[in-house]
């Protein structure tokens, strides 16, 4: 089950060593700090391989598609941002807070949640904005090339890694216009609720990109003052609010009058918000429905549409109306219904699989009784992704894995990836409150001429 040649070669190298399954890993763990990370006690015993042509591919598929969904306001909207916003769904507080806290451009910050499906990487879903989970994927390569079999694979093979921290942090500068050589104060914002369960994580990641620049405290909204039109913690003025709060947390009350503050103060250009609050509607599943629609293919170009179909599976907003599938005008309603085993229901502002509803693992009348509830309503359906399983080393032989790709995009392209893996093959939801276990990427340099 290897999909390609660098994991066959890794896999018959550990073999011809003799190299037992788990020392690899036991040797990273002995010497990467992962007590504060998403990857403690949940490591897969390999790190993945993309091959030069795939990466190569993907990370243009995947900046293609970033263009395309930022352009969709000017290309289907004539420009107007708050009518995008209600067509992802949005109410009325979310647009608002979308018109108030927009930026220059839109961030380009982002991880794509990908299965192979044995000839092409295909979308799952894309998480656009600041708050990502993963970035720290690196501390797991730098562990395992402290074991000499597979420091000695990557650099004979001319593999490499990319530093998603040291590319948020390069994203940030970027973004915000500040000088490169400056040391900004960035305030890591979390709600107060959640700030408890992140604080240790933030802490973490906060130190490490200190380190490459800003000077970067986590807190929560309720830590910030608003002074002189300016946002203030403890006694000092904050340059960059790093955005770990969410769009949805628009719709609490409570919480928006914490970031009711941020915004004004971001309306009056007294601090940069990263990333800005515009950025997470291109990550919204109706956009990507939009994109899938074959009534706007003629908005996009030849390349354009090259990578979204090879990228994006059929996706459509859940409407009781005609669509197209493979060429044939069906009733989106009726066929839903009808090809539940390839289908998924997914709400179009949610993360972290809340509210996803999968097909084939739920009883028809379930299913029925989903679709109906979500007409008109924010949710699209997608067509299944069928992820190929690949081997792992394991004790007893190698055994089957199923993997969810985490492929990172900066404002300088690819920015790295974390690999989710489960050796349930059903294609539940693959993500940390599922349990899964974590692995990192090495990818492959271009040829030395």
């Amino acid at each position: 089950m290897t999909r390609n040649a660098l994991t066959s070669r890794y896999l018959d190298e550990l073999a011809r060593r003799g190299v037992p399954a788990d020392e690899p890993l036991d040797t990273a763990l002995r010497h990467a700090d992962l007590e504060a990370t998403l990857y403690r006690g949940r490591c897969l015993r390999r790190p993945a391989f993309l091959e030069h042509a795939e990466w190569t591919r993907v990370t243009r598929d995947l900046t293609l598609m970033h263009d395309a969904l930022i352009s969709l306001p000017d290309r289907l909207f004539g420009g107007d941002l708050a009518a995008f916003a209600r067509a992802c769904g949005m109410t009325d507080g979310q647009v608002a807070g979308v018109e108030r806290g927009r930026g220059k451009t839109p961030g380009r910050l982002a991880r794509a949640d990908l299965f192979h499906d044995g000839d092409e990487f295909r979308l799952m879903e894309l998480n656009v904005g600041s708050a990502l989970g993963g970035l720290d994927n690196s501390i797991l390569n730098q562990g395992l090339l402290h074991h000499p079999v597979v420091a000695e694979f990557v650099a004979a093979h001319h593999l490499s890694y990319v530093d998603s921290l040291r590319a948020a942090v390069d994203t940030l500068y970027a973004e915000t216009g500040i000088p490169r050589d400056e040391r900004p104060l960035v305030a890591v914002v979390d709600t107060p609720e959640s700030f408890p369960v992140l604080e240790q994580a933030l802490r973490t990641a906060s130190a490490v990109m200190s380190a490459l620049g800003p000077e970067m405290v986590p807190c929560h909204l309720g830590d910030l003052r608003m002074r002189d039109d300016r946002l203030w913690l403890d006694d000092r003025p904050i340059d960059v609010v790093y955005r770990v709060f969410l769009m949805e947390d628009l719709l609490d009350p409570a919480l928006m009058a914490l970031i009711d503050p941020v915004l004004h103060v971001v309306e009056r250009g007294n601090v940069a918000l990263y990333v800005p609050m515009d950025t997470e509607l291109y990550g919204n599943k109706a956009a990507l429905a939009m994109l899938s629609d074959e009534a706007n293919r003629a908005r996009f170009d030849a390349a354009e549409m090259e990578s979204l179909d090879r990228l994006l599976p059929w996706t459509r907003m859940v409407r009781d109306m005609p669509v197209t599938v493979g060429g044939e005008r069906v009733n989106l309603l009726e066929y839903a219904r009808d090809q539940r085993e390839h289908l998924v229901l997914k709400p179009t502002l949610m993360h972290g699989a809340i509210g996803v509803v999968l097909g084939w693992l739920t009883e028809d009348a379930e299913w029925r009784a989903a679709l109906d509830n979500a007409i008109d309503q924010p949710f699209v359906v997608q067509r299944r992704i069928v992820g190929v399983p690949e081997d792992y080393p394991a004790p007893g032989g190698p055994e089957p894995v199923l993997l969810k790709w985490g492929v990172f995009v900066g404002a300088h392209g690819y920015a790295g990836a974390l690999v989710s893996g489960s050796t349930d093959l059903s294609g539940g939801a693959l993500n940390v409150l599922s349990g899964t276990t974590l692995g990192c990427c090495f990818h492959e340099l271009p040829p030395v001429r």
